[in-house]
């Protein structure tokens, strides 16, 4: 076994805003978290993330960060922060926040100090072009990259405007994050996970994308993209390494990085740089087995060449959730046009078995909130309650992320579903009854308890974790591989009934089984 935790750990994301709302005014916080605490212990989960808790505007659900070494009160104070950290600890749970290094809120000190024409060079401005926008860059939320200031000039904003772009070759820049990553390490947090970890530093000739400008919520297929994934950042992410080398308990860094290919991405993560970066191929990969036994084959061998392990995810708060992807017939990614018909039954049959297939390869994995209630993604949303930036900066034609935004149900029979006393800030399904944690809770043929399950036995059975996977012959459609010692896992994604190997037991399943795995199932068993 190994010494290193984040090797192996299965880690819960949490979207602050939709977990529990301990104030009672509608939105999720830090006294919402505390109270679910032993929801993370009981379900096995070995660390949280927690989204932006940092004072902000929330022009994108607190993505916009106007101070970095405090809480916004919409989610309490520093001290409640403190007081999270210290029962997480005592429960067992290690605490991962996210780090947003990219851009800051329009409001921070440093952005209205360049507005007043003091400091510009710790943003990007620039002239403009033919009474134009410097270059063609577009933004990922939709319209230009760029937002003129009263003086005629422009800065660059790859999300929303009020989400400036910080000049990463600015030496002030580069030690105030490393101050800030002091900050909160001396605070007692694990790790932080950084957003657009492949978006800081831009060619300084600022050169038009021209073909590739529709391209920007996309990986970069390009090799020398102008803005995204870029060699620079490998060099601040050195210094950061030695930072947190120098904590105890292994403090880590997990990378949101959308490259082009496995390889790209073990960049991230090779010696002296960051611990661990999301594997993306694999959230966006089709239930298909030929297609995912190739993402994982290429991750692996791309990770494990550089001593890093693989970080598998099946849904975060950016993209559809995977049982309204597994769903519908075109499931080829991560974002999908909410008129093409789904089957909940069928998505909710391939994700029981998605999550049986994740747990057993080697390396770590991140859970998103709801997943182990087996949420949908909420696609009927009144237009009227939306707040994703996408919508706007769309023209209201991309509804944005809030499907996957609407706060947990916990318990009752109707909404807030125990979520808080002062209703929920997105409307919750009524059919989210039958899935609250307290309806499944005793339920054992329940999704919660098929996590629970496996987590417990992922935790307690030596061939799991980290290590490594040796693929055994099937049929094409079906995948079966051994974790030694003495495991195999099954998972039938064809249409067929699949003959079980010979084994000693079943340690879980994600259906009943009896001599056969039926089509969009898993099993975990004994040789």
């Amino acid at each position: 076994m190994t010494t290193n935790w984040w090797r192996d750990a299965v880690i819960y994301q949490v979207y602050i805003r939709s977990l529990a709302d301990g104030s009672g005014d509608g939105v999720g916080d830090i006294a919402g978290i505390r109270s679910r605490l032993p929801h993370f212990a009981d379900l096995g989960v070995d660390a949280l993330w927690i989204t932006p808790w940092y004072p902000s505007p929330m022009a994108d659900g607190g993505y916009d960060v106007a101070d970095y070494r405090d809480i916004d009160p919409l989610f309490g104070s520093l001290d409640d922060a403190q007081r999270l950290i210290e029962e997480a600890h005592d429960a067992g749970l290690r605490v991962i926040i996210d780090l947003v290094p990219n851009h800051t809120s329009d409001q921070h000190p440093w952005f209205k100090d360049a507005l007043s024409g003091h400091r510009r060079d710790r943003y990007v401005f620039r002239e403009g072009r033919d009474g134009g926008p410097p270059n063609d860059w577009r933004s990922v939320f939709g319209g230009p990259a760029w937002t003129r200031v009263d003086d005629g000039t422009w800065y660059l904003h790859l999300f929303a405007p009020e989400q400036p772009d910080l000049n990463w070759d600015h030496p002030e820049v580069r030690a105030e994050f490393e101050s800030i990553i002091r900050w909160w390490l001396d605070r007692g947090v694990d790790g932080f996970r950084i957003d657009v970890a492949h978006g800081l530093v831009k060619d300084p000739a600022l050169p038009d994308l021209g073909a590739d400008r529709e391209d920007i919520a996309e990986p970069p297929r390009r090799a020398d993209h102008p803005h995204w994934d870029r060699e620079g950042v490998h060099e601040v992410y050195r210094s950061w390494r030695a930072i947190s080398d120098s904590y105890a308990g292994e403090r880590v860094f997990v990378a949101e990085a959308w490259v082009a290919k496995p390889e790209r991405l073990a960049n991230y993560v090779r010696p002296g740089e960051l611990h661990t970066a999301f594997n993306f191929d694999f959230l966006r990969c089709s239930w298909h087995a030929g297609r995912l036994r190739a993402v994982i084959d290429s991750s692996l061998h791309a990770l494990g060449a550089v001593g890093a392990p693989a970080t598998w995810v099946l849904s975060n708060h950016d993209v559809v959730r995977h049982v309204t992807r597994y769903g519908r017939a075109q499931h080829t990614g991560p974002r999908h046009d909410p008129d093409e018909p789904v089957d909940l039954a069928v998505g909710l049959r391939r994700a029981r078995a998605a999550v049986l297939l994740m747990l057993a390869l080697p390396g770590s994995a991140y859970l998103y909130q709801g997943e182990e209630l087996g949420l949908w993604e909420v696609e009927d949303l009144p237009v009227s309650v939306l707040q994703d930036p996408t919508w706007q900066r769309s023209g209201h034609t991309v509804r944005g992320r809030d499907g996957c935004r609407v706060p947990l149900p916990w318990s009752g029979d109707e909404p807030p579903f125990g979520f808080g006393g002062g209703g929920a800030w997105l409307p919750q399904p009524a059919e989210w009854a039958m899935l609250t944690a307290q309806s499944q809770k005793d339920d054992p043929g329940s999704m919660l308890n098929l996590y629970r399950e496996a987590l417990r036995i992922r935790r307690a059975h030596e061939a799991f974790g980290d290590g490594t996977m040796t693929w055994l012959d099937s049929p094409e459609g079906v995948l079966v591989f051994a974790r030694d010692p003495g495991v195999i896992c099954v998972v039938n994604l064809s249409a067929d009934n699949f003959p079980i190997p010979d084994h000693r037991g079943v340690l879980l399943s994600s259906v009943p089984i009896s001599g056969t795995v039926p089509p969009d199932a898993a099993v975990w068993l004994t040789v």
